[in-house]
């Protein structure tokens, strides 16, 4: 059970890693609120209670295709083949560029929403098609490979956990360090720690894509 919160964490850890609308967001609000270094938790449990209703919405909708072997290998092959897609990506990009996050930003920087942190975790997640794409893909995915449903009440905690602690330690410290005044971070650090997480998408990607044809699940 344990492999399931260990796994859930590095892969949305490495999502949380990558630049985007969240990130930006939490930057922005961490600058101009007073208190900006709560920022990232209140970001962050708005982010975490709407995929809890999305993970909630996923299992309840796909509660009949989950009693198909065909649907569940199919998830399982698409959902592990994106992981590793989504890992050498960054690793390309990554490897041609150093990458660097602005922590200086203005307001002309954000667009669309700049109100209250918590509803801002829901909007600047629901408004990132990315979004909804990697929970339909990947996140299912991983579901259909290790159970994850309404009958294994324990893989689904801790699933839920595990992702939501990726996102927290990312968010907090950089919602903490640009309050405290920073505006730079070491571009080799970042550029080493994403190459490492986007290595163990591609690895953990090709292992759920052999394993769901190798050990299909029962239905």
């Amino acid at each position: 059970m344990l492999d399931i919160l260990l796994f859930s964490f590095l892969i949305a850890l490495t999502g949380a890693l990558t630049p985007g609308p969240l990130l930006t967001f939490t930057i922005y609000k961490s600058l101009q609120e007073k208190r900006g270094y709560l920022a990232g938790f209140f970001i962050i449990l708005g982010h975490a209670l709407i995929e809890l209703i999305l993970i909630v919405v996923l299992l309840a909708g796909a509660t009949i295709l989950f009693q198909n072997i065909i649907f569940l290998t199919i998830i399982g092959i698409i959902g592990g083949s994106f992981l590793i897609i989504f890992g050498i990506l960054v690793i390309r990009n990554t490897t041609k560029t150093d990458p660097h996050v602005d922590f200086n930003l203005q307001d002309e920087t954000i667009k669309g929403y700049k109100g209250n942190s918590f509803l801002g975790g829901i909007i600047v997640s629901l408004s990132n098609p990315y979004w909804e794409f990697w929970w339909a893909v990947i996140g299912l995915g991983f579901m259909v490979n290790y159970n994850i449903s309404f009958s294994n009440p324990v893989g689904l905690i801790l699933f839920f956990i595990g992702h939501e602690l990726g996102d927290i330690v990312w968010y907090l410290p950089v919602s903490t360090f640009v309050y405290l005044g920073g505006k730079k971070l070491n571009p080799k650090i970042y550029k080493y720690i994403l190459i490492i997480c986007a290595g163990f998408m591609i690895i953990f990607g090709l292992y759920l894509s052999f394993n769901i044809i190798l050990f299909p699940p029962s239905v």
